[in-house]
């Protein structure tokens, strides 16, 4: 019976109802003190959930340190189904199950086990109770959270119950539990025989804490003496210390050995009370006085609190003995190690050593936060400097994996103030620059690594140079790497020596784009080599999806945003960004997710959505894009001041065609001619037709000809803002020029192309254009929104993938979601497509789902 919980309860009712309607997936979080009924509330759930599968998960202390400990109790029934999960999902859970090697990617677990529960759920709606979450393996805490975050049309209702400081910064509902007020108190009380006097010291000392109030109740020595300035769950930790302490002292022999095991595994325990002189039989009276209780092989404290009493309440050499006993009989590795770094009381080369090896097999599984866990006891059990430091490093290195950039710096710092060794020192450096770039400072990052001479952080110093416009970086990076063709094409380009940095450029992407092809999807950012960067960029987003690389696709997809931008795919480009954003925010990496702002900063500037730009800019770091596509939407909107001053404080990586029309259009020429002609120099030297098509349109502007406009169309440039901007200005001229008749067609095709854009203020000024041409219906609104404009981001994946005859499970794979959630995409996208089933959706003329 729960007292005081009937909201709760109405609550997570509600929830496993709506999973077991097949509405929609429910997740909650339970957080409260010990003691204040949460897992009360999750067997109320289990035993009210009729007609469901229940499947349980308890976080143990003592296996915290273990990769994938929590997750096993519920995939090792399960490890039959493995077989018939997608090919990198199977790897990365038997890697989890310590059956093989684990995948490349952390995150791919999560996936599969999102994967997992979907299959059961097709059976029966599954309930996942997740108990003492704040002592899960951090491997375990992150597959679990990234399901959390990814179900959507699921019949599973997951429910994790933690204590204040678990699971914080979730994202995920919450359910805070408060304290019993007086008469729920009282009613709990009520059934127990107590003199009115000591119910109301009992209600008065427990404060709302239900477990307080029952063990308070229990035996008048189970409440604490006197006035007590403690906090409740302390006077309950007091209370159950004073019941142990009355017990024989071989049976508070044993319950230490239990409580310093942890899990409860009775061989281990009576291996190590065997050393020790005692046994099983020595646990009854803890039986007896309700403190344990044993379940086949394994002995379970009645709460963790009592755990923590039996433990806490030891003398320290006491504890030091207990777990050198257990080291000696545990036969499982890490096991045995984590009890000898427990009763290792100084600096122990041995103990550090084995730690280290724990971390091997934790990083072996997928266990990245554990491996930096283990490596971090490692260095502080390392009896020389150099071997902490090391430690440190290889913590610190494991920490930046995880995203857990703080920690990650914290340590680096720690391990350099340790070590002068060069490579030790090369390797702090690359941790805490890649910590910079995350906080949105590449230019410090890029110092960093500019003290150092490895080749590796020298090119990666070039790159964050780059993104920060410092080009004085970037040429002493080239300085050291003379041979380096991209890091010296990056150099002469930010010097203004096009013809020389460009063909540099060029040729490495032909060099690397097998081998390193992000490197070569960079260049040809820089280059503007949009053919050969979609088609690389597209390449290595499908790579990173078939091999479950999770935690490297918001990257690849920012990349191929940013090439879909340029050949005007906008909602391709949305598509992307808002997959990326859903992927870092699920995984934990918020801060990659706000560097995917400044790309769609791109977009709603060309749209010329203001309020849009602006809550971009405010949740993006500081960056040229931002500053250019704020520049973009000024342009756009005739405010050519504003847009020349941001333009300007850009410096050189300014974007030439904004800043040259910006000038002509105040009447500065001569601003407008460096611009353009630095602009002409990288465009002759790269090649491509929007560039030189653009570098003519740059000429029309300060010649005031008809020339260069024709020679521009000519190119037939692939751009297609670009292409209608020339087409604007084109027809600007003719108009000016009185040749209206044939002003139209330009100022056609570039209307055309804007409002296929949804360059809402470009297409304004054609179609005024167009007006003042004397064109009919030139007045006309935008045209209605295409097939495409219909759908939301998720939707239009679904469907493009679908239209190709993709099924549903296949579809899963690649966009890292269940089938059903895939099926349902679906059934939203249909009627918006005017469509009813698969058949009919490949017969729409939906050309553009193939960009």
């Amino acid at each position: 019976m729960l007292y005081g919980r009937d909201e709760e309860r109405r609550r997570i009712a509600a929830l496993v109802g709506e999973a077991r309607d097949g509405s929609r997936s429910g997740v909650l979080v339970l957080r409260g003190e010990a003691g204040i009924g949460k897992s009360a509330l999750l067997e109320s759930a289990a035993s009210d959930a009729a007609g469901v599968r229940v499947l349980r998960i308890t976080g143990f202390e003592a296996e915290s340190g273990i990769a994938f400990a929590g997750l096993n109790q519920v995939l090792w029934p399960l490890r039959d189904r493995l077989e018939a999960l997608p090919a990198p999902q199977a790897t990365a859970l038997r890697g989890a199950l310590g059956l093989a090697q684990a995948g490349p990617d952390r995150f791919t677990a999560g996936l599969a086990l999102l994967t997992l529960l979907a299959d059961l759920a097709e059976e029966e709606p599954v309930l996942l109770l997740v108990d003492d979450a704040q002592w899960l393996d951090p491997a375990s805490a992150e597959a679990l959270l990234f399901t959390a975050r990814r179900l959507a049309a699921e019949p599973v209702t997951m429910l994790l119950a933690t204590r204040e400081d678990g699971l914080t910064g979730t994202g995920l509902p919450e359910l805070p539990l408060a304290r019993l007020d007086a008469a729920a108190a009282e009613e709990l009380l009520a059934a127990r025989d107590l003199a009115p006097a000591l119910r109301a010291r009992i209600v008065a000392e427990a404060g709302g804490n239900p477990l307080a109030l029952l063990e308070f109740s229990t035996t008048g020595r189970s409440l604490p003496g006197g006035a007590m300035p403690l906090p409740v769950t302390e006077r309950v930790l007091d209370a159950y210390q004073g019941q142990i302490a009355v017990l024989p002292e071989r049976t508070r022999l044993m319950l230490l050995i239990a409580a310093a095991e942890g899990r409860g595994y009775l061989p281990a325990l009576l291996g190590a009370g065997e050393a020790l002189g005692v046994g099983l039989d020595d646990l009854e009276p803890a039986e007896q006085a309700r403190l344990i209780e044993v379940r086949g092989t394994a002995i379970g404290f009645r709460h963790p609190l009592i755990r923590s009493a039996a433990y806490l309440g030891a003398p320290a050499g006491r504890r030091i003995t207990v777990h050198q006993a257990l080291a000696e009989a545990s036969e499982d590795p890490d096991c045995a190690t984590r009890h000898r770094a427990s009763a290792a009381m100084a600096p122990d080369e041995g103990v550090a050593a084995a730690l280290d090896d724990a971390a091997g097999r934790a990083l072996s599984r997928g266990g990245l936060a554990n491996a930096a866990s283990l490596r971090y006891q490692a260095a502080q059990l390392s009896p020389t400097r150099a071997g902490k430091a090391a430690r440190l490093v290889s913590a610190a290195e494991a920490m930046l994996d995880t995203g857990l950039t703080d920690e990650a710096d914290d340590l680096a710092g720690q391990a350099g103030r340790l070590t002068a060794d060069p490579a030790q020192q090369a390797r702090v450096a690359r941790v805490r620059a890649a910590v910079e770039h995350e906080r949105g400072d590449p230019a410090a990052a890029a110092r960093m690594l500019l003290a150092h001479d490895d080749p590796g952080l020298l090119r990666t110093a070039a790159s964050y140079a780059w993104t920060a416009g410092e080009d004085a970086l970037v040429g002493r990076a080239a300085e050291r790497l003379p041979d380096d063709l991209g890091v010296r094409g990056l150099a002469l380009v930010a010097a203004g020596d096009h013809a020389a940095g460009v063909p540099l450029l060029a040729r490495l992407i032909e060099q690397v784009r097998d081998t390193d092809r992000p490197r070569a999807v960079h260049a040809g950012l820089v280059i503007g080599a949009d053919e050969v960067t979609l088609e690389l960029a597209a390449a290595q987003v499908e790579h990173d999806r078939r091999h479950g690389l999770i935690g490297a696709l918001p990257t690849a997809l920012q990349a191929l945003a940013e090439a879909q931008v340029a050949a005007g795919l906008h909602a391709g480009a949305e598509a992307a960004l808002a997959e990326a954003a859903a992927l870092a925010r699920d995984t934990g990496l918020v801060r990659r997710a706000r560097r995917l702002e400044a790309v769609a900063a791109r977009i709603a500037a060309i749209e010329g959505d203001e309020d849009r730009l602006r809550a971009l800019a405010a949740a993006a770091p500081a960056s040229r894009a931002v500053d250019a596509a704020h520049a973009l939407l000024d342009l756009g909107a005739g405010r050519y001041d504003d847009a020349l001053r941001r333009l300007e404080a850009t410096g050189s990586h300014a974007p030439a065609a904004d800043l040259v029309e910006a000038a002509v259009r105040l009447g500065e020429p001569e601003r407008a001619r460096k611009a353009a002609a630095r602009f002409a120099a990288w465009a002759q030297a790269g090649g491509q037709p929007w560039a030189l098509a653009v570098a003519a349109r740059n000429e029309a502007l300060l010649t005031d000809a008809e020339e260069p406009f024709l020679r521009a169309a000519a190119l037939r440039p692939t751009r297609p803002f670009e292409r209608a901007r020339t087409d604007l200005l084109h027809g600007e001229w003719l108009r000016r020029h009185r040749r209206r008749s044939d002003a139209r067609g330009p100022l056609r095709a570039a209307l055309d192309a804007f409002e296929a854009l949804r360059a809402a203020p470009w297409a304004e000024r054609a179609r005024a254009e167009l007006r003042a041409t004397g064109e009919a219906g030139a007045a006309a609104e935008a045209t209605a929104p295409g097939l495409l404009d219909r759908l939301t981001p998720q939707e239009l994946q679904v469907v493009r993938l679908a239209a190709d005859g993709t099924s549903s499970r296949e579809i899963a794979a690649r966009l890292f979601l269940s089938p059903r959630t895939v099926e349902y995409h679906l059934y939203k996208a249909y009627p918006k497509l005017g469509v009813s089933s698969r058949r009919e959706l490949s017969r729409l003329p939906l050309e553009a789902l193939a960009s």
